[in-house]
């Protein structure tokens, strides 16, 4: 079992290169928070294609990170091990992908998903104890996301209502 990762296991496998969010989930300190913070590049670069085609490579990148998160997993000898990221980026690019296009709404955005990512309310509670390889790593972050679209959406609702 590896501890910690460091270059040499990133660059080891193509999946674990994907898994560690290219480098990001390298340091000990926030990996979560440095993944997330790639997938607000990423997210831009999705944002220059046509707006159906997001929820297809979402999907995919989502279907793609069971595989690669559990054989990351594997090879680190911790299913949900702190250095995979791939699950943040890609949860937080559907986060960004129901926000407005305004720096705040995206700090909004970020401080909502990672909040959610790390309290882990109820059902992403049982999600991340029941749920365990591939899948368990990503599911508890596509809740996460799912509660800070709730918040935001309902945020926008109520300025769009209340405050306008």
């Amino acid at each position: 079992m590896i501890h910690w990762p460091d270059r040499h296991f990133l660059l080891r496998h193509p999946a674990h290169f994907l898994a560690l969010g290219f480098g990001s989930g390298l340091p000990r300190k926030a990996p979560g928070t440095w993944g997330t913070l790639v997938g607000i590049p990423c997210f831009i670069g999705l944002m220059q294609l046509a707006e159906p085609l997001h929820y297809l490579i979402l999907a995919g990148m989502f279907l793609l990170g069971i595989y690669i998160c559990g054989i990351a997993g594997k090879a680190l000898g911790a299913s949900d091990h702190g250095s995979i990221v791939w699950d943040e980026i890609v949860a937080f690019m559907l986060v960004l992908e129901f926000t407005p296009l305004s720096w705040q709404a995206w700090l909004a955005a970020f401080l909502l998903f990672r909040l959610f990512d790390i309290w882990k309310p109820f059902p992403i509670n049982l999600s991340d104890r029941h749920i365990k390889g591939g899948l368990g790593v990503m599911l508890d972050d596509l809740l996460a996301a799912g509660y800070a679209i709730a918040f935001l959406q309902g945020g926008l609702w109520i300025k769009l209502n209340y405050w306008s």
